[in-house]
Formats: C-alpha cells, sequence, structure tokens
C-alpha cells in the first residue's frame, strides 16, 4: 500500500560513472533519509576513482525541461545544484530557480586539491545568477577562497570568508572545511547574515572520500524536505557523513566513494 505523503527532493547535478559523487550520490542519499528523489541531469561525466576522463554537457534546454517536468507534476520541497558546468546551464537553472523553496547550492568551481572546473563565465553567472536564489551555499576551502578573495588557512580566515560570500546575496554560507589541515580538517563555518558558528564532527582518517561534498549537500536537502530547520540539517548532515566515511568503500584503484549505505554495510559486517 502507498504511502499516504513522502517528502520530495531535486537534484539539478551531473552523472559520475564511477557512482561515487554527482546524481548518484544525492539518490542515493536522499533513499538513505526515506525521500523520493528526483532529478535534473546537467552533463555526463566518464569517471572512475582514479579520475575523470570526459566530461559532456547536455544542452541547456533539456536540463529546464527536466526541472519544469519535475516541478509541474510532482513539486519538491527542497532542491540541491551541483556540477552546472558551464554558463548557458548556469543561466537556465537560474530561471527556474525562483519556483523553489530551500535550494542548496552546491557551487562545484574548483575541487578539493584546488583544479578550478568551469571557466570565469561560468562562475561570474553563477555569483550574480543563481546564488541569490540559495538558502544555504556550501563552498569547500578553494571555493570560499575564489568567492571571497580571502585566502584560507585559519579559523579567523573561514569566519572572514563565510561574511563576505554572504554578500553575494545567499541567505547562508557554509564554509566547509574538509579541504583543510590538521585541526581544521572537517571543520565547517557557518554564517547566516547574524551569526558565525563553527559546526565540528569527529575527523575520520580515509582516503576513500569521493562524493563528500555532493552527499553533504544532498543530506541537508533531504533534512530540508523533511521540513527540519536548517540548522538541524546541516548538523544532522555533518553526522551522515561523518558515518559514511567510517564506512567509506575500499573500491577502484584510487580514491573510493563514502558509504553512504552504511546500514546495510553493518549489517553485512555483523
Amino acid at each position: 500500500m502507498p504511502l499516504p505523503s513522502i517528502p520530495i527532493a531535486l537534484t539539478i547535478a551531473g552523472s559520475d560513472s564511477g557512482g561515487g559523487a554527482g546524481i548518484q550520490a544525492d539518490l542515493r542519499t536522499f533513499a538513505f533519509h526515506c525521500v523520493h528523489g528526483t532529478s535534473a541531469l546537467t552533463c555526463i561525466t566518464a569517471q572512475n576513482t582514479l579520475g575523470v576522463t570526459r566530461v559532456d554537457a547536455l544542452p541547456p534546454e533539456a536540463v529546464t525541461a527536466q526541472i519544469e517536468a519535475v516541478l509541474e507534476d510532482i513539486g519538491v520541497q527542497a532542491a540541491k545544484t551541483g556540477m552546472l558546468l558551464n554558463e548557458e546551464i548556469i543561466t537556465a537553472v537560474s530561471e527556474q530557480a525562483s519556483k523553489i523553496s530551500n535550494l542548496v547550492v552546491d557551487p562545484v568551481m574548483v575541487s578539493r586539491t584546488g583544479a578550478q572546473l568551469i571557466d570565469d563565465s561560468a562562475i561570474a553567472a553563477l555569483k550574480t545568477l543563481l546564488i541569490p536564489h540559495a538558502l544555504i551555499l556550501t563552498p569547500n576551502r578553494y571555493e570560499a577562497q575564489l568567492l571571497s578573495g580571502i585566502e584560507i588557512n585559519t579559523l579567523e580566515d573561514m569566519q572572514k570568508a563565510a561574511q563576505r560570500i554572504f554578500e553575494l546575496g545567499a541567505k547562508s554560507v557554509l564554509v566547509k572545511g574538509g579541504g583543510m589541515r590538521d585541526e581544521l580538517r572537517g571543520v565547517d563555518v557557518w554564517f547566516d547574515g547574524t551569526h558565525c558558528e563553527t559546526l565540528a564532527t569527529e575527523r575520520v582518517d580515509t582516503k576513500h572520500t569521493h562524493g563528500t561534498g555532493c552527499t553533504l549537500g544532498a543530506a541537508i536537502t533531504a533534512n530540508l524536505a523533511q521540513g527540519k530547520d536548517l540548522r538541524s540539517s546541516i548538523q544532522a548532515a555533518k553526522q551522515y557523513v561523518t558515518t559514511a566515511l567510517e564506512y567509506s568503500l575500499a573500491i577502484g584503484q584510487g580514491q573510493g566513494p563514502v558509504g553512504h549505505f552504511f546500514p546495510l554495510i553493518r549489517t553485512q559486517q555483523a
């Protein structure tokens, strides 16, 4: 017998053929939280645990059509964006963003190793067109440096960057510390325009961290779709990612993904 109602979330992101990040990570995260996941694909990547070998963008009209199809019939309680790849796709998504409440924007611009992933025109479009629609923006260390113009090495740098990025128009900013070193690794800074809060969970020592940023954004989105407030959604999402890292998957020859379905892994290991 079908459930009378279930929260629904939308991910607007790219496909990861290795299954560790992007649409695949987002939908698994939604499912873990008992949230029905819908999707709008922006690009297709050929990648595995060793890296990305090819990226193909979808036409912006196709991205728009996917979003409209979901919103017009099913509706969503929350949505997130991931890899949008180029200025045209960012513009198309921005034109739909006003129809979406609880929008989580993961500004996939720079990898955790510091490599820029989209060109300058796409970054400009992201800053001016999409970020002002965000309930929360979740840049990593290098994205926060690019958006704020501040070199980030300390907790104070993270706090200053969050406050500077807030001026771009998002309702709140979460500067992620996964790319930080030593005691700051995994420490995030959240600024909502009034309060600047440091959020931390226990650190997990593993090289298999692929998809961490996507997973955090998707978990925040899922919790928002369930009706939780933003602060509770962030805290619950951080704990989910921490446990998923504890059960990360040593697959392939490189950097494996987090274990999105860790309760099943626990059962199998018992």
